[in-house]
């Protein structure tokens, strides 16, 4: 109480005297003394010996009864688990005692009859593994049987018997991607259409379908004598439409914006991109080395750095592939190219048809023209999408372009590329006589 009372003086900043300060002073000492000597009479701070060799567990505080019982508890617990008998405890020292434990009695065999014949088994022996049975079906990954199921939920499980499987050869093939291969085809035709290409040309005052020809027309034997790979030239092809469906063009442009964008194309798909250098000297100098770069930077900006988009190029792959289902025929491949490059130089073709519709009419044009037995059947109509009905306008265009190659004098490039032995001079077949009577009549 008094020091409470000095306490409350001394708040209110009054005087206090001598004496209550010495009183506080006293018993604030006192205080101390009373609680050490009450810390230093506690007398259970015990150190547990360990246990079969091993420490116990350091313990920071008092081993009160209740500590000590509770370490009891857990011994035994932990012993009933071991099917051990029970820990005991000294209560004199509070000390954990391990019972000793009873040599184990083996049981004695059973006796032996007379006549019967003991076989004695050397613990050396291995036994024999079984010889694994190579008619084991080989396990389905997960990927594989998800797929599976989904396919199975929305109804696709089961196909008509005259499809082929066209990805059964590259089930082991990891690069070939089978269980997404349709899935990502479906997700292409879903955004080739986004990317499609509208009529431009009457946005554009000096530039017409005739110099877009022959600007692809010089593309393409760019893209032959650099040796480049097919996946350039048709994103090349797209990149130069795409530019001149945003953005007007003068006349002694149009061939800057064409090297542009094969070095995009290049720098996107190739390895080894050509050098600005190789392409100002291919150009016979008519622009410099600046130009091509100020060039490059505004059809990135103008397209917005997208150049993730489905080519012809991509359906090609998928449905040469299709069409053949057997080894790959290399007359089929390039007589499909040449056809799908002949559409590429068309600005009609381009802007009438999406990118998957021109793959699927180079394929029926190609078979055509190889005087193929069936040359629209089940699998390519499932894999395309097109029935023959609908592939039938682009293919018919595509003969009266390959009857016309020849005579052109001014975009033969395709004819001469594709008349090259190396390419299984395709280019010299006549055209489908269907395609070309088809034609007429419309």
């Amino acid at each position: 109480m008094a020091s409470r009372h000095v306490l409350q003086e001394q708040n209110r900043g009054e005087a206090v005297p001598v004496g209550a300060m010495k009183q506080k002073n006293n018993m604030a000492a006192a205080g101390q003394n009373k609680s050490r000597r009450a810390l230093g009479d506690i007398g259970n701070m015990v150190t547990l010996r360990p246990l079969d060799g091993k420490p116990l567990p350091a313990i920071t505080r008092p081993v009160t009864r209740s500590f000590c019982a509770q370490l009891l508890a857990n011994a035994q617990k932990d012993a009933a688990e071991k099917k051990k008998k029970p820990l005991t405890t000294n209560a004199d020292n509070n000390k954990i005692v391990q019972p000793k434990k009873k040599a184990a009695v083996k049981p004695k065999p059973p006796p032996v009859p007379h006549n019967a014949t003991v076989i004695e088994i050397s613990p050396d022996t291995e036994e024999r593994q079984k010889p694994k049975s190579s008619n084991k079906k080989p396990q389905s990954s997960l990927t594989s049987t998800l797929t599976a199921r989904s396919k199975a939920a929305c109804g696709l499980k089961y196909k008509p018997k005259n499809i082929i499987d066209i990805d059964a050869q590259d089930v082991n093939n990891e690069l070939a991607a089978v269980e997404y291969v349709e899935d990502i085809y479906k997700f292409y035709k879903l955004v080739e259409n986004e990317t499609k290409v509208n009529d431009y040309m009457h946005s554009q005052p000096e530039v017409n379908d005739k110099m877009r020809a022959i600007l692809i027309d010089w593309l393409i034997e760019v893209h032959n004598k650099f040796e480049l790979t097919n996946e350039t030239l048709y994103l090349t092809i797209n990149i130069v439409d795409r530019f001149l469906a945003a953005e007007t063009v003068a006349r002694r442009e149009l061939q800057c914006v064409g090297m542009s964008a094969m070095l995009i194309a290049s720098k996107y798909e190739e390895i080894w991109a050509p050098e600005v250098n190789d392409l100002v000297q291919i150009s016979d100098r008519a622009y410099e080395h600046r130009h091509v770069l100020v060039m490059e930077k505004r059809v990135l900006g103008r397209l917005e750095w997208n150049l993730t988009v489905p080519t012809p190029y991509v359906f090609l792959l998928r449905f040469i592939k299709a069409a053949t289902a057997a080894p790959l025929e290399t007359n089929m491949e390039n007589m499909v190219y040449f056809y799908a490059e002949l559409g590429m130089m068309n600005y009609e073709v381009i802007i009438r048809f999406c990118p998957s519709m021109v793959a699927a009419a180079a394929v029926y044009a190609a078979r055509a023209t190889l005087n193929k037995g069936d040359v629209w059947h089940e699998t390519l109509e499932m894999h395309t999408g097109f029935t023959e009905a609908q592939v039938m306008d682009c293919a018919k265009m595509m003969g009266a372009l390959h009857s016309m190659a020849k005579t052109d004098e001014k975009r033969k490039v395709i004819y001469r590329k594709y008349s090259n032995v190396e390419r299984g001079a395709v280019a010299l077949y006549p055209p489908a006589k269907d395609l070309l009577t088809a034609a007429l009549t419309t």
